[in-house]
């Protein structure tokens, strides 16, 4: 999905992952970028074993309804998931992901980038000699 780019560029950076994820918890709201990173992990995954426990582990914490984090996806991806949960491969959540990607990108994003986190984060960058990797 296009209206991401911005936001796969920041998620890609270290120092600008750490910088919004910082700045989600601040806003209390830190369950997306938990769950994004969840998936990272999730998709490095080799061993059947381990995919099957931590895709129940994502599934419990993040997108059953009701789940202690629960995500923003619709109820048709939902249920996609909850079918696949039980025989999960590597690409299970990608679907979710991308979408909760874009809720980011269009809700948290914009605030983050008129944010104390963000302007910390470009002054850390200018010490460094880097140049910023956003470009709008």
């Amino acid at each position: 999905m296009e209206c991401c780019e911005s936001m796969d560029k920041l998620l890609a950076n270290k120092d600008g992952l750490t910088a919004f994820r910082n700045f989600l918890k601040s806003e209390f709201s830190d369950e997306n970028i938990e769950f994004w990173m969840a998936c990272e992990d999730f998709k490095k995954t080799k061993s059947p074993s381990q995919l099957a426990i931590k895709a129940n582990k994502i599934y419990s914490e993040y997108i059953k309804t009701e789940a202690p984090r629960e995500v923003n996806i619709d109820c048709k991806t939902r249920e996609l998931i909850s079918r696949k949960v039980s025989q999960p491969t590597a690409e299970c959540f990608d679907h979710a992901q991308e979408l909760i990607v874009c809720l980011m990108a269009r809700d948290s994003f914009p605030r983050f980038m008129r944010s104390e986190h963000y302007k910390e984060l470009v002054k850390k960058q200018q010490e460094n000699g880097q140049k910023r990797w956003l470009s709008f």
